[in-house]
Formats: C-alpha cells, sequence, structure tokens
C-alpha cells in the first residue's frame, strides 16, 4: 500500500498533517503550489517508528498566503506522498 498524507488542518499558523505508512525519516516539505517551489524552510521529518501519525509544521512569517500542499520523500529522496491543495489565509 502507498503512503498518504490523509488529512490538514491548519491553526495559529501551524499545519497538522495526518500520515499512514510514511515510515520513519521521510521528509515532508510545503510546497507553493502556483510555482511548484519547495519551501525549505518547512522541511520537517518522521521521528517515529510507527507508520501512523501526524506531523507538525510551524509556518514562518515569510509564506504568503495561497495555496499549497505537502510533499513527502523517503529515505532515498522518492516521492513517496502528496496531500490535497489546501489554502494559507
Amino acid at each position: 500500500m502507498k503512503p498518504v498524507i490523509s488529512s490538514i488542518e491548519i491553526e495559529n499558523r501551524v499545519i497538522v498533517a495526518k500520515y499512514q505508512r510514511l515510515m520513519v525519516g521521510a521528509k515532508v516539505v510545503l510546497v507553493e503550489k502556483a510555482s511548484d517551489r519547495q519551501l525549505p524552510e518547512t522541511v520537517t521529518r518522521v521521528a517515529s517508528r510507527v507508520p501512523v501519525g501526524a506531523l507538525r509544521i510551524r509556518l514562518p512569517d515569510a509564506i504568503k498566503p495561497g495555496t499549497y500542499f505537502l510533499k513527502a520523500f523517503n529515505g532515498h529522496g522518492e516521492q513517496a506522498a502528496q496531500s490535497v491543495d489546501f489554502e494559507i489565509g
């Protein structure tokens, strides 16, 4: 089964993303949809050995309103999962 980023919640400039089947060490990054640019200041890694959980990403002030998505990469740098698009206001 493929890894998934199953839900996104945003509150007080913190993204909480629930995931399934992402392995320890997987990297998750925020991507601006319009430019497809990965925002390196938002990179976080899965630290749990359990393949189901949630990540928290604090949004820096430099992140502008727009449409974004999360992209996950496995330990080999290959894309493992992508979230649905969501708005940051």
